[in-house]
């Protein structure tokens, strides 16, 4: 019955949302507006880790541009909502004329040589949108030559875990769960797919992850390194996804090649960079990054 109640659950939810999806973007944007200002100014939505965050990583920074900053993003936080939400009901053409990315023919390159790839990224702009990347890629629809994935942690809510992953397939890509991602691309490697893997590294320490500590936005900052042990196991090239945000409703991406031979570089050099380019992609534009995760809750 629990299954059954489950999957009640899940269709109603899905569909609700898909109906909202329906809307044109700009009544989403209309609603994400009022939630705006729900979140901002009546819920205070994590106001105080918020502000922390952005007071401690800016210390040189006025107070109103600290305040600034923090509006800026809970307005993208919400327009990031409906954003998602809009996956449920958008066209391909649509997606690449709000989502746009450069360097694809790197990747490309590396995926027809065989070479599989590591891809740094971070929970800036719209993170969800990320995975058309496959509408921008000549061998998107050839599963022969390679697989798009990408890491995450299942949710605890299993609806909202069903949902999140349906989203993130919607255009052809492959969620792999954190605890067996290894496992997952090693299979992929026997069977001669070469893989494009997105790594959300910006994240606090798993489990049994001691972390790289680096000086980033003003604070001593363990660093996921995973990411660099399954880049140097698979002998992967290592890439970083510089998001920027154009407009409202349109991104962009920049892919940065970090290295073709990690195993030649120093221990903690990939992880290295990554917090450099990441931290010169938030100093750009602080708003898009998510300020309202505890990252600091532990000091180093």
């Amino acid at each position: 019955m629990a299954d059954t109640n489950h999957t009640t659950a899940y269709r109603i939810v899905r569909g609700i949302l898909a109906a909202v999806a329906h809307l044109p973007m700009m009544a989403l944007y209309v609603i994400s507006d009022l939630l705006f200002v729900t979140i901002c100014y009546l819920v205070r939505y994590r106001r105080k880790i918020i502000t922390r965050n952005l007071r401690d990583s800016f210390p040189d920074a006025s107070e109103k541009e600290i305040l600034r900053i923090r509006r800026r993003f809970y307005r993208n936080f919400t327009d990031y909502i409906f954003e998602t939400i809009k996956l449920f009901h958008i066209s391909d053409g649509e997606m690449k004329s709000r989502m746009t990315f450069s360097g694809i023919e790197t990747v490309d390159r590396l995926l027809y040589e065989g070479k599989p790839v590591v891809a740094y990224f971070s929970h800036c702009g719209n993170w969800e949108w990320v995975t058309s990347i496959t509408l921008w890629s000549d061998i998107n629809s050839d599963k022969k030559h390679a697989e798009f994935c990408q890491v995450y942690r299942p949710l605890r809510n299993k609806m909202m875990d069903a949902l999140m992953l349906s989203l993130r397939s919607r255009f052809g890509s492959v969620s792999l769960k954190k605890k067996v991602a290894f496992l997952d691309l090693m299979r992929y490697r026997r069977m001669n797919i070469p893989t494009i893997t997105g790594f959300m590294s910006d994240q606090k320490l798993s489990h049994g992850d001691e972390g790289h500590v680096v000086n980033f936005l003003n604070h001593a900052t363990p660093f996921i390194t995973g990411t660099e042990t399954v880049a140097r196991r698979l002998d992967a090239a290592v890439v970083y996804l510089d998001m920027h945000k154009t407009s409202r409703g349109h991104y962009h991406i920049d892919i940065t090649l970090i290295t073709e031979h990690p195993r030649e570089l120093p221990d903690f050099a990939i992880t290295d960079r990554y917090a450099s380019l990441l931290s010169r992609t938030i100093r750009r534009n602080p708003s898009i990054w998510l300020w309202s995760h505890n990252r600091w809750r532990i000091s180093v």
